[in-house]
This record gives C-alpha cells, sequence and structure tokens, in this order.
C-alpha cells in the first residue's frame, strides 16, 4: 500500500528486508544499475539475489532505444544476465507509436546512436522543412550543448506549429561525475513555448502498460501490490510508480544526490523533505541499491 508522502522516509537495510513482500521490481538502469560509464556492483548483486529468492526483475528505462541496445550496453558493461528477465525501454514505445502512425516525415533530433529507434519502420528521416514531426532522443551533442543552444531551434518549430515526439523525458542523467542534458528538457522547453508536445515514458502510463504485460508474461497475473519499483529520478521514477499504484523504493546517489549531504550518507531529513516537497511516497530510501 502506498504511504503518504508527508510521512518521514527511513533508510533500507537492505532489499533483503524488502523482498519477501513483492514477486516482481520495476528497476530503472540509468542512476541505479549504472552512471552511463561504470556498473554498480551493488544494484547487480541485489538484482541477482532477488531473482535467485525467486522474485522476477523488468527493467524499465527512459533510454529512447529498442530495448536490444540496452541489453547490449549492460553486456558491455559485465552486468551479468542474471540480473533480469526482461527490458522495458521508452524507445520501445516509442515505436509502437510510430508504427501505429506510419507514414511519417520525421525530424531526428538527438545523437546517430539513437538512428536504430527507427530500423525497419515506415518513417523518413528528413531535414526541419519537410518534416511533419519533431522526434526528439536527446540533444545532439550531450557533452556540448545545452537546451539554451535550441532557442532558435524551437521557435523555428513552434512557428510551423511542429509536434515534438519526446522519446526520453528525463531533464538529467548522470554520466560518470556529471551531468548531462536529456530529450526531457528540450521537451519542457517547448512546451513553455506553447509546442504541441507528447513524452514518452516515465512516468507516463504507455511504458508501465508495457511492463506490467511483460511482469505477466513471466509470472502470470500481477497485482499492483506485489511490485516495487525502485529509481533515481523522482520526476519519473518515483511519480510514475505513485500514479501505477506500487510501492517504490528511493535510490538517492542518483541525479539529485547533492542535495542530500554526503552521497554515501544521505540525510533522511533532507529526503523527507525533498519528497515532501514533490508530494511523493517512497516506502525507503538507499544511497545505493543494495541486498
Amino acid at each position: 500500500m502506498l504511504i503518504s508522502a508527508s510521512l518521514p522516509i527511513a533508510p533500507v537495510p537492505g532489499l533483503s528486508t524488502l523482498a519477501p513482500r513483492y514477486r516482481a521490481l520495476l528497476c530503472d538502469v540509468w542512476g541505479v544499475i549504472h552512471d552511463g560509464e561504470t556498473a554498480r556492483k551493488s544494484a547487480v548483486d541485489a538484482l541477482v539475489r532477488f531473482r535467485a529468492e525467486g522474485g522476477r526483475v523488468v527493467l524499465i528505462t527512459n533510454a529512447p532505444r529498442p530495448n536490444i541496445y540496452v541489453a547490449r550496453q549492460l553486456e558491455d558493461l559485465a552486468v551479468p544476465r542474471a540480473a533480469w528477465d526482461d527490458i522495458v525501454t521508452s524507445g520501445d514505445c516509442v515505436r509502437d507509436l510510430l508504427t501505429a502512425r506510419a507514414p511519417l516525415k520525421v525530424l531526428h533530433v538527438g545523437r546517430d546512436t539513437h538512428l536504430p529507434l527507427y530500423d525497419d519502420l515506415d518513417v523518413e528521416l528528413v531535414d526541419e522543412a519537410a518534416c511533419d514531426l519533431v522526434s526528439c532522443t536527446g540533444l545532439y551533442d550531450e557533452d556540448g550543448e545545452t537546451p539554451e543552444d535550441y532557442a532558435g531551434r524551437l521557435a523555428a518549430w513552434r512557428a510551423r506549429n511542429l509536434p515534438l515526439l519526446c522519446a526520453n523525458p528525463d531533464v538529467r542523467v548522470q554520466r560518470g561525475e556529471r551531468l548531462i542534458w536529456c530529450a526531457g528538457a528540450l521537451a519542457f522547453a517547448y512546451e513553455e513555448r506553447g509546442g504541441e508536445t507528447e513524452v514518452i515514458g516515465k512516468p507516463h502510463p504507455l511504458i508501465y502498460d508495457r511492463a506490467f504485460a511483460a511482469l505477466e508474461r513471466l509470472t502470470g497475473p500481477v497485482d499492483p501490490g506485489e511490485v516495487l519499483a525502485v529509481g533515481d529520478g523522482v520526476r519519473t521514477d518515483i511519480r510514475g510508480a505513485a500514479a501505477r499504484g506500487i510501492d517504490a523504493l528511493y535510490v538517492t546517489a542518483g541525479v539529485d544526490t547533492a542535495r542530500f549531504g554526503p552521497r554515501d550518507a544521505p540525510a533522511a531529513d533532507l529526503v523527507s523533505a525533498f519528497l515532501a516537497e514533490a508530494e511523493l511516497p517512497a516506502i525507503g530510501f538507499q544511497a545505493h541499491l543494495s541486498w
């Protein structure tokens, strides 16, 4: 049962103390399992142990790519296949949507590494003058650009009343020790200009529908009360869990870690205040997911 967002939140000594309550985890990837460069061994171990106890793990991520590419990234980071049962991505959901609306002429905004999003779809990638949809997976140069660099582009899209499809609702994520901007930042900026914006991924329903479908293929019918969400994004992971009626474990050593004092010893009062301000509940927190 979801607890009130106004109640103090306590540290959780380990996932093992919560595991008997839940049949399944919906676990975030970037910010929990890895930081974009290095896998977090304690999180990987926790997922492997949860599965060894009979639980199921579906990774649920705002990555704007098909799930096979996330699986390859995890393999490259030496995350064992024993850590998860299935992967659901924002990119998977976007592909469903584009398939339903095809044919389309699309302006892709983001890195070339995100182009597999459109593989085998009835989508023609064109320039701004020819497009009828802007599909944003991120910034072209995540290390060298900021959303302010897109002011001219946003104005041009708004002048043409182009709809913007955001394939990654995250505003910023960690990459190693720094934060990088994501597609969600451009989507919010476009929405502020009055542009038509459609955001796919956490915290929105479509990705949770897909995640629960994946769970049900693994376990049969599953009640939301039997599922625990794990994530470091309050606006995405925790809000999405609350909207779906599932419990959430908040991982603080992610995108908001600077708010809570020492990275590995976050202050419970600061974590509680942050979640209360967002009016979102969590059953507890860990600095890093661990067993």
